[in-house]
């Protein structure tokens, strides 16, 4: 799909040139730098650096996953993708059959609740202070006081009861036979990213036990996986760049009813690394919601140190006793509970109130506890300034010796190391010179030039590492005959730094004729050559003192004479 068709249908683009210019939809800006190549099926921001082809904006702009994005360029541009192999082709069917039984009994049960027998529903759901176009929104259904409602229901339109089964909706009798899994309860379906049905929450409308029940994990739905609302709130989320996580269904569509549209829900279980890493796609700040009881402040511990470790920047919000977020917004209103969001403590704050609501910070050995407690917290913090910072307040909060709390921090650390601290650290690469970056724009444009390069440079020439690297895979694909596109060769690469290096080089501003191009070539080429003998020459000089120094006569002869050589070459 053209570049410049799909990065339209999301911002206004005006054409400027041979390129399309734009506000960068990847940060603020005032004025346009942000740049779309039709001719090289590519885009780069000058202002924040964010560069790629239609891939890399669709799966930055939407927070999609490669696969996600090949998926919908491919609907899009309506290619069709390869079938699943053979061995896979029942779980597909069965996947694709599931989704269609969801939809249907989102359908069925949406229409229940807007008939004759789901009038009490209908009062039950404005008693709770849900408006009719938010039901409408949600799709929020009823599920009748029938045994085979859904059943007969789906069966009439070809489903089997097999099936139904593994959709979680029917459940088999002792005695032979199915029954319906949900009856006489408020529906909630749970949907995931693209809006597609996955699961049904459901609620009873008296008060009996238990309150809910959900749908078990199916192939196409596990509790943890999914975030409720997410699909609704996602582009808020990004636009406020903060999630605000609370619990429950209806503590969810009540503020989300409200106004408060950067929402999303864990459906009543305990935040996971999945969903983190789910919001991380749109934001890496999250304020969690909890209710202020002892289940929920555990809960709320529970789930900081997966932030952490996702490095996200975590605060937590509480509410007055006997309040959750549905209650808080229907009876001091939206505002207020902004102004909860707004004032929520940082993680330490929020866990080290709790520790010592919970143990005596005066006892010596409960002392010892808490310290534990925080640092188990404190230690998946990657970032040594603020790691320090933290365990420097926990010393002064608690009354002890930060070298003792640094102690046990290296105890921890001995028994468990991150994954991070095992990772190879590379020093961030030096910009490559406005030289290099015109030699690629140039053999990118022209590529008869690419031979002539290498008649006179190779990759090990550049002092840019990330040069040598593009100039090698030019001259690779250039040997294989393939064609040597901007947007082919960053999937080549497959580095983002190096794709970033490439749209620079593209997007430089430079448009002179075949007489000039071929001038500025040779400049560039000259450049290089002078700063390859350059960096030769010392080389050698180094080499010269250190065969000085070790009184090695024969080496030191040899590379006098290179050195020499190497000055008379013009």
């Amino acid at each position: 799909m053209d570049i410049v068709e799909l990065i339209a249908g999301y911002i206004p683009l005006k054409r400027s040139g041979r390129n399309f210019k734009a506000l960068c939809p990847f940060h603020h800006e005032k004025s346009s730098s942000f740049m779309v190549s039709p001719d090289r099926q590519i885009f780069h921001c000058f202002g924040c650096g964010e560069s790629g082809n239609a891939f890399k904006f669709l799966m930055r702009y939407e927070r999609m996953e490669f696969p996600e994005a090949v998926e919908v360029l491919a609907q899009k541009a309506g290619v069709r993708l390869p079938e699943f192999q053979k061995e896979d082709s029942a779980v597909s069917s069965l996947i694709t059959e599931l989704y269609k039984i969801n939809e249907a009994s989102a359908l069925f049960y949406h229409g229940n609740l807007n008939s004759v027998a789901g009038q009490q529903a209908r009062q039950y759901l404005v008693k709770r202070g849900i408006k009719v176009e938010t039901a409408v929104l949600f799709k929020l259904g009823l599920a009748l006081e029938t045994w085979d409602g859904i059943i007969t229901h789906l069966r009439g339109k070809g489903f089997a009861l097999a099936t139904l089964e593994k959709a979680g909706l029917i459940l088999p009798r002792d005695s032979g036979g199915y029954y319906d899994r949900f009856r006489n309860r408020i529906i909630f379906p749970i949907r995931d990213i693209k809006s597609r049905v996955l699961g049904f929450g459901a609620r009873i409308l008296d008060s009996s036990l238990p309150k809910y029940v959900n749908s078990p994990e199916t192939p196409i739905y596990t509790k943890g996986r999914n975030l409720f609302g997410l699909d609704l709130s996602k582009d808020a989320i990004r636009d406020s760049d903060c999630a605000v996580i609370v619990e429950g269904y209806l503590d969810f569509i009540i503020p989300y009813q409200a106004g408060i549209r950067n929402i999303v829900a864990s459906s009543g279980t305990a935040l996971t690394q999945e969903q983190a890493k789910l919001i991380k796609r749109y934001t890496h700040n999250v304020v969690v919601v909890f209710d202020p009881d002892s289940a929920g402040e555990m809960a709320a511990l529970r789930s900081l140190d997966i932030f952490i470790e996702e490095e996200m920047s975590v605060k937590v919000a509480t509410l007055p006793q006997g309040f959750d977020p549905d209650l808080f917004v229907r009876e001091s209103g939206p505002e207020a509970f902004k102004e909860k969001i707004d004032n929520a403590q940082s993680l330490f704050d929020y866990k080290l109130k709790v520790l010592k609501s919970r143990f005596n910070a005066v006892d010596i050995e409960d002392k010892a506890k808490i310290a534990g407690l925080m640092l188990l917290t404190i230690n998946k913090i990657n970032d040594s300034v603020l790691k320090s910072e933290y365990t420097k307040k926990l010393a002064q909060e608690l009354d002890v010796k930060e070298e003792a709390l640094h102690a046990e921090i290296k105890k921890m650390s001995k028994t468990a190391p991150s994954a991070k601290s095992a990772e190879t650290v590379h020093p961030k690469a030096a910009p490559a010179s406005p030289v290099e970056k015109l030699l690629i724009k140039l053999m990118l444009e022209q590529t008869e030039l690419i031979h002539r390069v290498k008649d006179h440079l190779g990759p090990a020439d550049f002092a840019d590492v990330r040069v040598g690297r593009i100039i090698e895979a030019v001259f690779e694909l250039s040997d294989k005959g393939s064609a040597i596109e901007p947007s082919f060769l960053m999937d080549h690469l497959g580095q983002e730094d190096i794709s970033r290096l490439i749209c620079e080089s593209v997007f430089l501003p430079e448009e002179l004729s075949g007489q000039d191009r071929e001038k500025l070539f040779d400049d560039c080429l000259l450049r290089l050559k002078q700063e390859k003998a350059k960096t030769k020459r010392l080389r050698l000089h180094e080499e010269i003192k250190t065969a000085q120094g070790a009184g090695d006569q024969e080496k030191l002869r040899l590379l006098l004479e290179e050195f020499h050589l190497l000055v008379k070459k013009p």
